[in-house]
């Protein structure tokens, strides 16, 4: 890595994870050349194009935009290469190929949320809270074809709480992880940093993307794993489970905050009980799960009380 202090760096990002590190960038005076973040998507009954949180930066700060729908395109591939970048950096995008990681001289830098080896994959922060981890941390990395598997920069590391869910934890490594890639940054263009390859005797705990049913509550487990995994889910994308509200009409609650109650239980797992005004728990292998904040289909999220309030469960 060669002394240069006014690297030409271009960014791509997409999420709100993303919008921390590159502010942190600007206000640190690097020389951000241009944002790539991905193309509008329709939401909404009305389906209105919803811009990116990168993509909102970007134009605040009149940021050079690219947002391809393929990394392979051509037309994108040479407007890519115009902005003559030395340095890409990557926050939660997409997996690029060889020919866009492979383009600047110093090649792709990479921020992810997790101490690498260890949680490699697309939800590194939801699967170290699921596992009952009390640490994680962000590490700075460079790209190479294996997915999370390039020499490492820098890391470090922070507690995770009892009280934490991914929302917290997402919000503490954002801004651990802005503080982390600038000073990876600043060490590059001080040519004092080398990067080491990653241990991978330590590779042993992967963090693959999350989809739906996977959020589904398995009540034969035991209260410590069941709440973990509530809150490695809240507030999103949520843990959820079935229940009866009457007359055989059964819904998908998602369950956000919940107390483990360790104590012998004499009915099946999964069993609900409630007194219909101040509780509600569900019986796990060894104790139950008191719920205190859900949601129900086409509701907002309430607390267990408001809840039962609105709803009768069976």
């Amino acid at each position: 890595m060669v002394p240069d202090k006014r690297l030409r760096i271009v960014y791509m990002g997409t999420p709100d994870f993303a919008v921390e590190p590159l502010r942190a960038m600007l206000e640190a005076d690097f020389n951000v050349v241009g944002v790539v973040t991905m193309p509008d998507k329709p939401a909404g009954r009305g389906h209105h194009l919803l811009e990116s949180p990168v993509k909102k930066f970007a134009k605040e700060h009149d940021l050079p935009l690219l947002q391809p729908v393929k990394l392979r395109d051509e037309n994108f591939l040479i407007d890519l290469k115009t902005w003559d970048a030395d340095l890409q950096v990557v926050v939660a995008f997409r997996m690029l190929p060889e020919v866009v990681w492979n383009m600047p001289r110093l090649g792709t830098l990479n921020l992810h949320a997790s101490l690498l080896p260890e949680y490699r994959g697309a939800a590194p922060i939801n699967w170290a809270i699921i596992n009952g981890e009390t640490k994680t941390g962000v590490t700075t990395f460079l790209l190479k074809h294996e997915i999370d598997t390039g020499n490492l920069l820098m890391q470090e590391e922070v507690d995770i709480l009892p009280t934490d869910n991914v929302g917290s934890l997402h919000d503490k490594l954002m801004n651990l992880g802005a503080d982390v890639l600038v000073r990876t940054l600043e060490r590059i263009e001080a040519g004092d940093l080398t990067a080491v390859p990653q241990d991978e005797s330590k590779a042993i705990k992967p963090a693959p993307k999350i989809f739906k049913e996977d959020c589904r509550i398995s009540w034969e487990r035991p209260v410590g794993y069941i709440n973990n995994f509530i809150r490695g889910l809240s507030p999103y994308p949520a843990a959820f489970t079935d229940v009866n509200v009457g007359k055989g009409e059964i819904m998908s609650m998602k369950i956000f905050s919940a107390r483990p109650l360790q104590t012998a239980v004499n009915v099946a797992p999964g069993t609900m009980d409630t007194d219909g005004k101040t509780y509600l728990r569900f019986a796990a292998n060894d104790g139950w799960i008191e719920v205190l904040s859900a949601q129900l289909p086409g509701k907002k999220p309430l607390d267990v009380k408001e809840l039962l309030r609105g709803t009768k469960f069976y």
